[in-house]
């Protein structure tokens, strides 16, 4: 039986519904019809491999094949991180500036500041890095040498990509310290917010399923283990019922801290110093300086809970 012949498609009543602000309840800003650059992943993805391979050359690049070309291939990367900083930091502002309040040069040169002071510290930042990459390797019996953890390691790469972000943060760059925190959560199944604080020789071991808030504060010497969660237990709402941003509700975590797989620690609660937590808890009070939570002896699983819930 002969089929029907289709209706003829129509590509410009198609274009014009789609292009009908009207019908869009997601556009971007206004300014992006003004020359603004756009973000880009790729983009921001080149920037982490820079920056990386800035602080550790040879690792996160393959063209430095000798000390004596390291100078001028180094130089190189620096002026192509600033001009990729530049573009996507100016890209970054301008869409959080939907309103277009802000002068476009006034946002070009608040870029240009933002990108040379990120470089700039670029140092220090691989000085903190480099107390994670010891104590990784010291921690895991099975490490042969730092540089096997800087190659191979996902909590390592997590942890890189997470002290970038953070120094974007810090510097007030919108959008794309969670862009450089998604493509990591991407590629290494860890999820560490960019603007969670952590302090020096942190290790993540084996890594996959680890998520931590953005409010969490971590301190020093602090190791975590996959599926450990560092979350919100509630959220406070507004009368629409929405959840109110900007309130701390993550978990506060001292010094010299271990946190096993699978261990959930939830709100604002705080961990001592010393405290070692075992797997597959649910914890939502704090814990006492050198206190040690293991499930009970036949429990497949225990809570922790607050004594006042």
């Amino acid at each position: 039986m002969e089929q029907p012949s289709a209706s003829p498609l129509s590509i410009d009543s198609i274009i014009d519904r789609l292009c009908s602000l009207d019908d869009m309840r997601h556009v971007c800003p206004s300014r992006r019809h003004e020359g603004a650059p756009l973000l880009s992943n790729a983009s921001v993805r080149r920037i982490v491999a820079l920056a990386s391979g800035i602080m550790f050359p040879g690792f996160f690049n393959d063209n430095v094949e000798s000390a004596s070309v390291m100078r001028s291939t180094l130089t190189l990367a620096c002026h192509e991180l600033r001009g990729l900083l530049i573009h996507q930091i100016t890209a970054g502002l301008s869409f959080a500036d939907s309103d277009c309040a802000v002068p476009m040069h006034e946002i070009e040169a608040t870029a240009v500041r933002d990108a040379e002071t990120f470089i700039s510290r670029l140092p220090s930042l691989r000085r903190v890095l480099d107390t994670d990459i010891d104590a990784t390797y010291l921690g895991d019996p099975a490490a042969t040498s730092t540089h096997e953890v800087i190659t191979c390691y996902p909590g390592l790469n997590a942890t890189i990509s997470h002290r970038i972000a953070h120094e974007l943060v810090n510097l007030g760059v919108p959008v794309l310290p969670r862009m450089i925190s998604e493509q990591a959560h991407s590629d290494t199944g860890i999820d560490i917010h960019p603007a969670a604080t952590i302090g020096s020789r942190f290790v993540i071991d084996h890594g996959t399923g680890v998520v931590i808030g953005a409010t969490a504060i971590i301190g020093d010497n602090v190791k975590i283990y996959q599926g450990v969660t560092l979350g919100a237990r509630s959220f406070v709402t507004d009368d629409s019922n929405n959840p109110v941003k900007g309130i701390p509700r993550h978990p506060i975590i001292g010094n010299n801290v271990v946190i096993y797989s699978n261990t959930t620690i939830l709100g604002r609660v705080t961990v001592g110093d010393g405290a070692v937590i075992g797997g597959n808890l649910w914890v939502t009070r704090d814990v006492a300086p050198g206190e040690k939570l293991i499930q009970a002896r036949g429990e497949n699983f225990r809570s922790v809970e607050q004594t006042n819930s």
